[in-house]
């Protein structure tokens, strides 16, 4: 027998069946707040209603040119040349990063933030659908533009690279390029609309286990395996996963497991990428996860480093619920009806550097349908998605939400006093780049 044995998918389809019903019960998502001027929807409306065409365009070209993590060099070049078409001013490697961008409209007042992703996954492109992020953030930003006259305040539009894996948002952070932003908004593609989705705080470590080499044959009592201490770390993990509360993930891989089998290994290695729900239960899981790496490592007299965090940690997402709930409003005019959280199971998801800004600032990561209900992100399948037809009304439907939705905050004093009222009742702005450290930044070496 060469070929796996197939996952039976009983169980997804159970799920997709609940989900389903789920969602024929759900009640949508109504707003308290009165929003942005009729005026200003209008000239929203019209904006976003003439960029059209030019940003299915960029959705397209995006689609067929992906670029992966940090190298979104065409990408960025292809949204300054839109943006500078229409007479707007564009930064291009800002942030200490070669392919962010930024654009400002507006001299003073409030500050909203309208964020565009264009990096794909290599090998299968534009699985996550940046590209539909990308169009719609240029349309969002462009749509509040036309509108400041009405409104007041500012509008940015920040190109964000890197979101797989690479942390750009958090670089960007820290380089000061949201400081004076007092909120920000952008969508994600996804199989469901919902207004509200859980996405998890992630963090990578890699364990790498130094033993000491001998013949595996003639002197192996003089040795001292580093591959055992790997092994043992990586059942440890498997024996951790039945105590994780739910939601929380660890999935990892060897990465070193020594060179022939006649050689005690003196090296051996595991990353591992780890995720939880909260911002408290992720760095709990990284204790754990750092206890049974010394445990193997003292278990098999070894040493261990732990490298944390190649990249920026991502928290999770921390939900504005008073701004989604615009969102919601809005995209009822699309004919959308997005849902609140719990109807979409909240394991169906993964994880966004967007989490990181959502605790230092009110922001939305709302999910637009733009495939079947069982397409996964990272797939082929949703990789075609991003470049269909469902694709291409998510653009418009998704432009034009973001805009409504950011001259709401904007016009809104009564809304916008109620967004921060909620973030700071939640627990205000995190120091994010000290969070996690101490124990679990840097290099740890125990001998």
């Amino acid at each position: 027998m060469t070929e796996p044995r197939q996952p039976d998918d009983s169980y997804l389809r159970v799920l997709t069946e609940a989900t389903a019903e789920a969602v024929r019960r759900a009640e949508p998502l109504t707003s308290d707040h009165d929003g942005a001027p009729a005026s200003a929807r209008d000239a929203v409306t019209a904006a976003v209603s003439a960029y059209g065409e030019r940003l299915v365009a960029l959705s397209r070209d995006l689609h067929a040119n992906p670029e992966t993590a940090f190298t979104e060099h065409r990408s960025a070049r292809a949204v300054a040349d839109l943006l500078e078409e229409h007479g707007h001013s564009v930064r291009v490697g800002v942030g200490g990063l070669d392919t962010a961008l930024l654009a400002t409209t507006g001299e003073s007042g409030p500050h909203v933030a309208v964020l565009a992703e264009y990096d794909a996954l290599p090998g299968i492109g534009h699985a996550c659908g940046h590209n539909v992020i990308c169009a719609t953030g240029v349309g969002g930003y462009l749509g509040v533009a036309a509108a400041l006259g009405e409104t007041g305040g500012r509008v940015s539009l920040v190109g964000t690279p890197a979101e797989e894996g690479g942390g750009g948002k958090e670089t960007l952070a820290r380089a000061g390029v949201f400081d004076d932003v007092d909120a920000v908004v952008m969508l994600h593609p996804f199989s469901h609309d919902v207004a509200m989705h859980p996405f998890l705080g992630r963090r990578q470590l890699e364990m790498v286990f130094h033993g000491v080499s001998a013949h595996a044959a003639a002197q192996p009592f003089m040795g001292r395996n580093a591959l055992d201490a790997a092994v043992g770390a990586y059942q440890g993990v498997a024996a951790l996963r039945q105590h994780l509360p739910p939601g929380d993930r660890v999935h990892g891989v060897f990465t070193d497991g020594g060179n022939r089998p006649n050689v005690v290994p003196d090296r051996a290695a595991l990353l591992f990428y780890f995720r939880s729900m909260r911002p408290e239960t992720l760095r709990d899981l990284a204790d754990r996860l750092a206890a049974i790496a010394r445990g193997a490592a003292e278990l098999t007299g070894c040493g261990v480093e732990l490298r944390w965090d190649p990249q920026p940690a991502y928290l999770p997402i921390r939900f504005n619920h008073t701004l989604s709930a615009r969102w919601a409003v809005n995209q009822e005019l699309s004919g959308r009806t997005p849902l609140p959280p719990g109807v979409v199971p909240d394991f169906l998801t993964g994880s966004t550097d967007l989490g990181n800004l959502s605790y230092r600032m009110p922001a939305i990561h709302p999910m637009i349908a733009i495939s079947e209900p069982t397409a996964a992100l990272h797939t082929v399948e949703f990789a075609e998605a991003a470049g269909s037809a469902a694709g291409e009304r998510a653009v418009a439907d998704g432009a034009l939400g973001l805009a409504l939705t950011a001259v709401d905050y904007l016009a809104d004093g009564r809304l916008r006093a109620a967004v921060h009222e909620e973030f700071e009742a939640a627990g205000g702005a995190l120091d994010v780049p000290s969070y996690f450290s101490g124990s679990h930044s840097g290099e740890t070496l125990i001998n």
